[in-house]
């Protein structure tokens, strides 16, 4: 019982001053961004763009700090030699909790640059962080469905063309790029309804990946493959807060992205898009191999 007790005030006060922390940076980013907008000039908003994005590695930093006092976060990290924050990635990563996206600011801060995630257009109304997103320039996605083309085919393209647009801004800071393939976080219920030929992961989404590298694959310079483990089952943020959680392993491996994985065209080429298809099948087996390592009793 006191056990519990002493776990629930230590998430209470760990998720106080992640609340806090929030509070105190996102109006300081707003600043930050109204500053870059007032004055339309290159230069000036290229230093603001750094400026706000020291601001946000503070604020991860911060997270990170009082996650490793409060909640005892431990994160066992290998395969980071050789990145560089001077660079631009494409990382890709299984998904497992929301717990993965500190887990990937914690482990890349200061490697590689700031992350930066595709994010659905609805995801801007989310209090404070969608503000925060919004001026850390974070590409916001409004996908069409294929319904929604077959009625209007004049949409056809358009999202893509918008993504391009938005992300010409990367062109002028180094960038990190996330998407977690899968598209949601892994459960054993999602498993077994998608019949996913793999043990520890959902099948890949390959659409998202083929759009990130349509849309920037020139800028790109590599690819981050990232494989999380944890020893429970999908962790929560809570959990994460009252230090229920044992250390998490991170493996990293960075690989080349191969010239025809930018230049096809996904929607519209069946070859294409069968190839793409295995291609990151070959890579997701081997990710899910990885994984039942890591996962073996008495690995840490």
């Amino acid at each position: 019982m006191a056990h519990s007790l002493g776990a629930t005030l230590r998430g209470v006060v760990t998720i106080s001053l992640l609340t806090l922390n929030v509070i105190v940076m996102v109006p300081i980013l707003m600043v930050a961004a109204l500053l870059r907008f007032i004055v339309p000039l290159p230069a000036w908003r290229r230093v603001f763009g750094r400026v706000m994005t020291w601001l946000a590695e503070r604020w991860i930093a911060h997270n990170g700090a009082i996650l490793r006092t409060c909640a005892a976060f431990r994160i066992d990290a290998r395969g980071l030699e050789g990145l560089s924050p001077r660079e631009w990635y494409l990382v890709v990563s299984n998904h497992r909790s929301w717990v993965d996206i500190l887990v990937l600011q914690s482990v890349f801060l200061g490697r590689i640059p700031f992350l930066k995630f595709f994010l659905k257009q609805q995801l801007i109304w989310v209090p404070f962080l969608g503000l925060a997103w919004w001026a850390l320039d974070f590409p916001f996605m409004r996908r069409y469905s294929s319904q929604h083309l077959a009625q209007h085919p004049e949409d056809r393209g358009k999202d893509l063309e918008a993504t391009r647009i938005a992300c010409r801004k990367f062109a002028e800071i180094p960038t990190s790029v996330m998407n977690f393939v899968e598209g949601t976080r892994f459960s054993e219920g999602k498993r077994e309804r998608l019949q996913s030929p793999y043990r520890h992961l959902l099948p890949p989404r390959a659409g998202g990946v083929a759009f990130v590298l349509s849309a920037m694959g020139g800028m790109l310079h590599s690819m981050v493959d990232v494989t999380i483990a944890y020893r429970e089952t999908s962790p929560t943020m809570w959990d994460l807060c009252c230090g229920r959680l044992q250390t998490v392993q991170v493996a990293v491996e960075r690989r080349p992205i191969e010239a025809w994985t930018t230049q096809g065209d996904y929607q519209e080429d069946e070859a294409f898009r069968r190839r793409f298809q295995q291609w990151l099948a070959e890579l997701w087996s081997r990710k899910d191999a990885q994984l039942a390592t890591m996962l073996q009793p008495g690995r840490s």
